[in-house]
């Protein structure tokens, strides 16, 4: 049995983070400290939940230690008022519009919280990430797709009916590039890792992923230059939009495009810093992320503990 620790006067409480993926389901136990003690890993059955519920339940139980919560993030889009699922696109049949806290809940006998992963990073970013010191915490992930979160006082705003931050399909550009989902000039489809190289590969470049369009960009192919220059000034024009609206103290950007090309995230601080009023630009903070994969699943610990 994982997670029992206790010392002369205290015992040490536990969460669990849940987070359902379209390939795999990850289950961790995260102490007090918010520290991952135990993480296991299986496929997620896309097509029927009770499968993969009940193994998150067998492992839930195997567990020998105090369980305050569990936080769950689940694909979206999702009804985080009525904590239901709706029609993700890598998981689906019974999953659509599956209460799936309450399911769980009725499983472990253990309070359920659910929410998406942009808003459970975000949460990471604020209770242990690069935004611990601050109270307006914006997130951007800049990877597949993008996601995103904002957290006030280390709480997730979740908007009237729970849509707030869903920001992929925020158009930026008329006319602009669309896949999959996104509508055309989304800003996840001139901006994410799969904008750049469906962009790159549209205009011919033989290209694998977006730091090979950034390598031929530095290389000086003209195309390359164009399709990074457009992902870079985009983001930053959504971003200095971010910093009108709610006045964040930090922006956090994480993901692959944003932690692994060199300088993309300090070249979009100064295109934002160029894109606000001057009397702004002090108070433009634009950071990459230092939390590693599981921030998702540290942000989901966490918001089970914040629920005690």
């Amino acid at each position: 049995m994982q997670g029992k620790n206790t010392v002369v006067g205290f015992i040490m409480r536990y969460a669990v983070a849940i987070d359902i993926g379209g390939t795999n389901t990850r289950v961790a136990l995260v102490n007090e400290n918010l520290e991952i003690t135990d993480r296991q890993q299986f496929p997620t059955n896309p097509e029927d939940p009770e499968e993969t519920l009940g193994k998150i339940a067998d492992v839930i139980k195997g567990y020998d230690c105090e369980i305050v919560g569990a936080g769950m993030s689940c694909p979206g889009p999702l009804d985080l008022v009525n904590e239901k699922i709706i029609t993700p696109p890598n998981i689906r049949g019974d999953w659509y519009h599956l209460p799936v806290s309450q399911k769980l809940r009725d499983m472990i006998h253990i309070p359920v919280y659910l929410n998406n992963d942009g808003n459970l990073a975000a949460l990471a970013e604020a209770v242990a990430g690069e935004g611990k010191d601050y109270r307006f915490v914006q997130f951007l992930t800049i990877s597949t797709g993008i996601g995103s979160g904002f957290v006030i006082d280390k709480k997730i705003f979740q908007g009237a009916h729970g849509w707030a931050n869903e920001v992929e399909n925020t158009i930026m550009m008329q006319d602009g590039p669309s896949h999959g989902t996104i509508l055309p000039g989304g800003i996840e489809a001139i901006s994410s890792g799969t904008a750049i190289t469906v962009r790159a590969r549209k205009a011919g470049l033989d290209v694998k992923h977006a730091g090979e369009v950034n390598d031929l960009a530095l290389a000086g192919n003209e195309t390359a230059k164009k399709i990074m220059e457009d992902a870079k000034v985009h983001l930053a024009n959504f971003i200095a939009a971010i910093y009108n609206l709610v006045d964040p103290d930090i922006v956090i950007l994480g993901g692959s495009v944003a932690i692994k090309i060199n300088g993309f995230v300090e070249e979009v601080e100064e295109l934002v810093k160029s894109k606000v009023y001057e009397a702004q630009r002090p108070f433009i903070k634009v950071r990459k992320s230092t939390l590693n994969e599981d921030s998702g699943l540290i942000g989901a610990a966490y918001l089970a503990f914040s629920k005690r």
